[in-house]
């Protein structure tokens, strides 16, 4: 059984979540640091440092020291887990003295990867450090019977990877890891601003907009919304309105991709266990999963039924922590 002191933890590249069984999730909060850069003094974490992104003087920047999944800094995410730990064993009501980790990790990620994210997480005084692959751990959390032996197709789509995998009998048949996700469609909006605008737009702008107008490529009623960016060519502020066929539009390239990993990961199934796809279909989780229309959208495009998972958003962080209790019934699937 679990422990107090044993905990999950979904180390995302947008955001960080922290599971415990008698708690549920006690950290949920953006994967971002202010640091003072004369300092190297961490002065925010999580929410309050998303805040202060393109808003700060030159001596104070916002990072987001992960990138596509997996560490990009190594030292600034050190410090970042350890400030996620205070906040968490203050949320648990007790100082959390070395416990036993699972950490989630992409499941194209390398072995210096999965070291780093190792390393960084011992560095934080864990006893033990598990690695589990993120399709196991958000299938896990979907409640899918990942330890029996009938195909559970799940598509993960976070911040920097889509992660689309069949799992059965406790293990990874067949996967596929893409280095797409809601990062590179905020991205895709902001250019697609500034090509036919030619406005320049924050990514919390972008970030806003997927949110509030983005859909998949369905037909649907046409919403616009009014944002505001720096016009390139004087300078100065200027107000733009933008409608939903325009996110569309820009975010059309990298939903195809993402299609083209799901159809491969299915094209890869044995055939014993394509009967149960049809009759199970694919869950949907991450972030990514939420935007208007994707579900409509795959079920039309792969022709089998497509669910989202019951909290898309934690998926992962659940299923990382209760992965603790079936860990010697998953093959491979945690280091």
């Amino acid at each position: 059984m679990l422990s107090n002191t044993e905990i999950g933890i979904d180390l995302g590249t947008a955001n960080t979540l922290v599971y415990s069984k008698n708690k549920g999730i006690v950290f949920n909060e953006p994967s971002v640091v202010a640091i003072d850069i004369e300092t190297n003094k961490v002065l925010a974490v999580g929410v309050e440092a998303k805040n202060m992104i393109g808003k700060t003087p030159g001596n104070i920047v916002a990072i987001r020291p992960l990138k596509d999944g997996v560490i990009a800094d190594f030292n600034v995410t050190a410090q970042m887990l350890k400030e996620i730990m205070k906040k968490a064993s203050k949320a648990l009501g007790l100082s959390i003295r070395k416990p036993s980790v699972v950490v989630c990790t992409p499941s194209g990620s390398t072995s210096v990867e999965r070291r780093a994210i190792q390393d960084a997480v011992k560095s934080c005084g864990a006893k033990q450090v598990h690695l589990i692959e993120e399709p196991v751990a958000a299938a896990i959390g979907a409640g899918l019977p990942v330890e029996e032996p009938v195909a559970n197709v799940i598509v993960d789509i976070g911040g920097g990877t889509t992660e689309v995998a069949i799992i059965s009998y406790g293990g990874v048949v067949s996967c596929n890891s893409i280095r797409i996700g809601g990062d590179q469609l905020d991205e895709d909006i902001s250019q697609y601003v500034r090509k036919k605008h030619n406005v320049l737009i924050g990514e919390r702008t972008a970030e806003e907009i997927k949110k509030e107008i983005g859909y998949a490529l369905v037909e649907h009623s046409v919403i616009t919304m009014e944002v505001r960016g720096r016009d390139l060519v004087t300078g100065l502020p200027k107000p733009i309105t933008i409608s939903s066929t325009d996110v569309q539009e820009a975010i059309q390239e990298s939903l195809l991709h993402i299609l083209e990993a799901i159809r491969a990961t299915l094209e890869d199934c044995p055939p014993e266990l394509s009967g149960d796809i049809v009759d199970q279909g694919v869950i949907l989780s991450g972030g990514g999963a939420l935007l208007n229309g994707v579900q409509e959208w795959l079920t039309n495009e792969i022709v089998v039924p497509v669910q989202l998972a019951d909290n898309p958003l934690e998926s992962v962080a659940i299923g990382t922590g209760l992965s603790l209790e079936v860990i010697h019934k998953l093959q491979k699937a945690v280091y």
